[in-house]
């Protein structure tokens, strides 16, 4: 589930910055700039999640 909401998260801040660039190019690099961070920050909630289930499941919690 996180990673489908990351990868919705990423696929409409590209297209809104593509959207944006097409609109005024001569703000290309800050479009640029904010949307890689914002990539950064989407990408890095996925792989919290991804560690917080491996967590889960290699330190059995629930004694299965």
């Amino acid at each position: 589930i996180a990673a489908f909401g990351g990868a919705i998260g990423m696929g409409l801040s590209i297209s809104k910055a593509v959207e944006g660039i097409a609109r005024n190019p001569e703000a290309s690099g800050k479009i640029m700039t904010t949307m890689i961070v914002g990539l950064a920050l989407i990408e890095s909630l996925a792989i919290y999640t991804l560690v917080v289930v491996l967590i889960l499941l290699y330190a059995k919690p629930f004694g299965i």
